[in-house]
């Protein structure tokens, strides 16, 4: 089945996107984006999102208005393939359709589809959210129709961590490619066939992965120089931001967008420099606050529901460097197509700086994985000079190509034999583009022992949820580095900073309080500038003692704290910044039991059912719920069913072609008459071939 276009072109039309609630006009719509296929021209639905950022101290919340807009003269549905950040709360949804104004409702996932397709076939506007992973969502809408666009408002909210000594927000933009694995085809069985892009409709929808299923990731839509023309809008996003602190501001920064920042005494404003950006790579935001003493910070929260705590704990001060012990410093790098150009550039620099940062008394080993993984050396090598400069030489005459099959590199890494009175820290980098994070995760966890897991993802939409959840396995931590920004300071400063932990083997004693459900189940090491956050439900509250207990550098260390938890609800706990901590717990309790899911922890199909209790409990959405909303009026009463079209991506920056299918689409604003010639040529063989299979099968 034909399932891409052969060939785009792009008609620009003058206009602008209203940025209030008001309902869109034909005069809102900025371009319009026609592919052609063999059946003819296909209109694309268009895109404009603005994000509204409201940050209180060190908690964010944030609403995503996505406006789709359908620029043909027939109905259609939209699918949009897009990336929230892996630790979102999503709590509310909202559609707007002229002016109709719809609350979402959650529903377990299989009742939404359903209430979606229903509202499809009566010729209702719909849109329905999907999660795939904690940071792949879709966006479905129903009878989208020319001339009446579509809002819809996602809300959600989030802890923002502290990475380094900085608060540190990510908001993501855009989806990468993920590589799923490789599948033998019949024909050649020695061509890597990229699972997630398949264009056969009758394939499963899992993936047999040992005893057990994995969800395969929606289709990947058209990309802009790739698929379609790269004239793709090139201001598809705006940013309103505001940041307000109980203490000083003293910094705010973004590395990777340009900034129009108004400093007041209310706390700081931000929006992009020049109005709007387009959605090719991750926002990321960091900001100090002056005059902190948050060693350890408690809130609470009651209502309805019970009672919530969040403890946030921050690491003592960093050993002395004779404290720390002797380390095997493993290091993964993936070499595979999607790392091509900068990406595996900065690598190579991150390398150099870290080979050369190694101390005598360690030992180091190199693995690069693609297709195939092989290694520097069969066992660990002790950092001599020699040793360190042959490294080198290894590193330097890598080269990016093949898939990213990771299983092999793991077995390496943690299966050779580990020299006696070291540290083992697998060093893994890479830009995440991988599917099956779950098989990952599993094999980490069987495997790693008492390793640590330090995870620098490459570029600029990385597969953080992958990259974290890597670190929280291994009790590491994980940093990021754009390969498109003059990456060889970063690269050497991180590579310089592959610390050893400061405080390990956490534990809480919450003294007389009756706590349950403590999340994260695992809790992670702490580094130097760095801090975790441990929240859990309680009942009766009151005053208590709580000890936080841990080891630094096999000493025993240990912080009194005292507490006094709310008893009933108060009008404090329905302040904004009070009612985050029930859904922060809630969504840090379900990414525990999607991580118990995705290493076999447990029956699978007790945890699904848990997590879509808590969806549905704490009005969230996960894998197993989902919101949908549904207007009462029909906006589609012409009998002619809407086509389904998926919503084009920008290729993502930095990120080369390799990281993509080969779709065969022209990449040129407009054919030139040679092209068209070619693929009629070339639909004509494609006919003629069809024809002779189907005579010799008869």
């Amino acid at each position: 089945m034909i399932r891409f276009f052969a060939c785009v072109t792009v008609f620009a039309l003058s206009g602008i996107w209203t940025h209030g609630a008001s309902a869109q006009t034909d005069d809102d719509i900025a371009g319009r984006v026609v592919g052609l296929t063999a059946a003819g021209p296909v209109d694309m639905p268009l895109l404009k999102s603005d994000l509204k950022v409201d940050i209180q101290g060190d908690m964010a919340t944030v609403q995503v208005r996505q406006v789709f807009a359908n620029p043909s003269d027939l109905p259609m549905s939209a699918e949009y393939l897009f990336p929230l950040n892996q630790n979102a709360a999503v709590y509310a949804m909202e559609m707007q359709v002229g002016d109709e104004v719809v609350a979402a409702q959650i529903q377990r996932k299989a009742e939404a589809e359903q209430t979606f397709e229903d509202a499809e076939q009566e010729g209702k506007a719909a849109a329905l959210l999907t999660q795939h992973r904690p940071n792949m969502f879709t966006q479905n809408i129903a009878n989208l129709m020319p001339g009446q666009p579509i809002s819809v408002t996602l809300s959600y909210v989030q802890a923002v961590p502290k990475v380094d000594g900085a608060y540190e927000l990510v908001l993501p933009l855009v989806v990468g490619p993920r590589y799923q694995g490789v599948v033998p085809q019949p024909d050649d069985p020695g061509d890597p066939f990229l699972v997630e892009f398949s264009t056969d409709d009758t394939r499963p929808k899992t993936t047999q992965s040992g005893g057990w299923l994995v969800s395969d990731l929606p289709t990947y839509p058209p990309v802009s120089g790739l698929a379609i023309p790269d004239m793709i809008d090139p201001e598809r996003v705006s940013l309103d931001l505001s940041l307000a602190a109980a203490v000083p501001i003293s910094s705010f920064t973004s590395a990777t967008h340009e900034l129009n920042v108004t400093e007041s005494d209310d706390g700081v404003s931000a929006d992009f420099l020049d109005g709007r950006e387009i959605d090719n790579r991750d926002v990321i935001l960091r900001y100090e606050l002056g005059a902190e003493d948050t060693t350890a910070g408690i809130l609470s929260h009651y209502d309805e529901r019970g009672g919530f705590v969040s403890l946030m704990i921050e690491p003592p001060e960093l050993p002395e460097a004779d404290q720390i012990a002797a380390r095997e410093l493993v290091f993964v790098l993936d070499t595979s197509g999607s790392m091509s150009g900068a990406p595996l550039n900065a690598s190579k620099r991150f390398m150099k700086a870290a080979l050369q940062g190694l101390r005598p008394e360690d030992y180091f080993r190199v693995i690069r994985f693609s297709s195939s993984a092989s290694e520097f050396a069969t066992e660990a090598v002790l950092a001599t000079r020699q040793n360190i400069a042959a490294g080198q030489r290894f590193v330097r005459s890598l080269s990016a190509s093949g898939g990213t099959e990771i299983d092999n590199a793991m077995r390496y890494a943690f299966e050779t034999r580990q020299p006696a009175d070291t540290l083992r820290i697998v060093v893994f980098l890479s830009d995440g583009y991988i599917g099956n994070e779950a098989g990952v995760l599993h094999r980490i966890r069987r495997q790693i022992g008492d390793a640590r897991i330090y995870a620098f993802g490459v570029g600029t939409s990385v597969n953080r949820y992958l990259l974290d959840a890597m670190a929280d396995e291994g009790r590491g931590f994980a940093r990021y580095v754009d390969p498109t920004e003059d990456a060889s300071d970063v690269a050497e400063t991180l590579a310089r900073d592959l610390k050893s932990p400061v405080l390990t083997d956490i534990a809480i004693d919450w003294g007389g309080l009756k706590v349950t459900d403590v999340v994260p189940q695992r809790i992670p090491d702490l580094f130097d500038g760095g801090s975790v956050r441990v929240l859990a439900r309680y009942e009766g509250g009151g005053s208590a003692d709580v000890q936080v207990n841990g080891m630094v550098q096999g000493r025993n260390a240990s912080m009194p704290l005292k507490v006094d938890l709310p008893t009933e609800p108060t009008e404090a706990s329905a302040a904004s910044r009070g009612a985050a901590i029930p859904l922060t717990w809630a969504r840090n309790k379900i990414a525990d039991l999607d991580r118990a899911i995705a290493v076999q922890d447990g029956d699978e199909q007790h945890l699904e059912e848990r997590i879509a209790e808590l969806g549905l409990l704490f009005n969230l959405q996960t894998r197993y719920t989902s919101f949908v909303a549904v207007s009462k009026a029909v906006v589609n009463d012409s009998g002619i069913p809407a086509s389904k079209t998926a919503v084009p991506l920008p290729q993502v920056a930095g990120v080369s072609a390799h990281a993509y299918p080969n779709t065969g689409f022209s990449g040129s604003s407009a054919p030139e008459p040679q092209t068209i010639f070619g693929i009629i040529t070339l639909m004509a063989l494609g006919a003629l071939r069809l024809s002779r299979t189907r005579r010799k099968a008869v």
